[in-house]
């Protein structure tokens, strides 16, 4: 059991040596970079492809998608706008620093303001694995329940934003916001969160004013 944990950490730390170096291949070429988490099915794609057509014209926008298999992500990301590459981990279930400089290799960085990294949809694996961006962020859905922060403690203690996505199916579906909520409160004290609707558009506009923030805030000389 002992020589399993030391295996482990000893991975975990490589990774976390090579995610600081593409911490600082990001800050050397002014592009502010999000890794996107989330379950199958909650609406990353939907919320890249939202914000890709509401930033062309203002950001240069690149997108890395992961994915066990096929390039179906990555094609609807340059359909909307972007450009992008698709990572496929042959099975992994989650990206890793790795993947990530692999995925950098095939980018020109200085051409960009903004990258958004789409994690495997998974709530598990993901947490463990820094990949070098700047902040985490992860969607939730109504769907999914509203116990999930109870049930994947991790991911939501280490997430810099949070989505809560298809609020216009709240009338439909048996979801407490107010125990989901206290329940991201414990575990994550006064994170941002982004209520919203992919399918509506009701609440975009908020998270599109924040990330346009955030860029402007780490490189004021961004396509603004």
């Amino acid at each position: 059991m002992k020589q399993r944990m030391s295996v482990v950490e000893n991975i975990l730390s490589a990774n976390d040596q090579l995610a600081e170096e593409n911490r600082s291949r990001l800050e050397a070429a002014g592009i502010y970079t999000l890794n996107l988490m989330a379950s199958p099915g909650a609406g990353k794609t939907s919320l890249i492809e939202h914000t890709i057509k509401h930033l062309n014209g203002k950001l240069h926008l690149a997108v890395i998608d992961g994915d066990i298999a096929t390039s179906i992500d990555a094609d609807r990301a340059v359909a909307a706008g972007a450009e992008a590459v698709q990572i496929n981990t042959g099975g992994e279930c989650h990206l890793d620093a790795v993947m990530l400089q692999g995925a950098l290799n095939q980018l020109e960085l200085t051409k960009f303001d903004l990258l958004l990294v789409e994690n495997v949809g998974n709530l598990v694996c993901p947490a463990a694995f820094k990949l070098g961006t700047h902040q985490n962020v992860l969607i939730a859905s109504i769907p999914e329940g509203d116990d999930k922060p109870y049930k994947y403690p991790t991911m939501y203690r280490g997430v810099d934003a949070l989505v809560i996505n298809k609020i216009d199916l709240l009338p439909y579906i048996d979801f407490d916001m107010q125990y989901f909520q206290r329940g991201v409160e414990l575990l994550n004290p006064g994170l941002v969160t982004f209520p919203l609707s992919c399918s509506t558009g009701e609440g975009l506009q908020t998270w599109f004013d924040w990330l346009e923030e955030r860029v402007s805030d780490f490189n004021p000389a961004a396509n603004l």
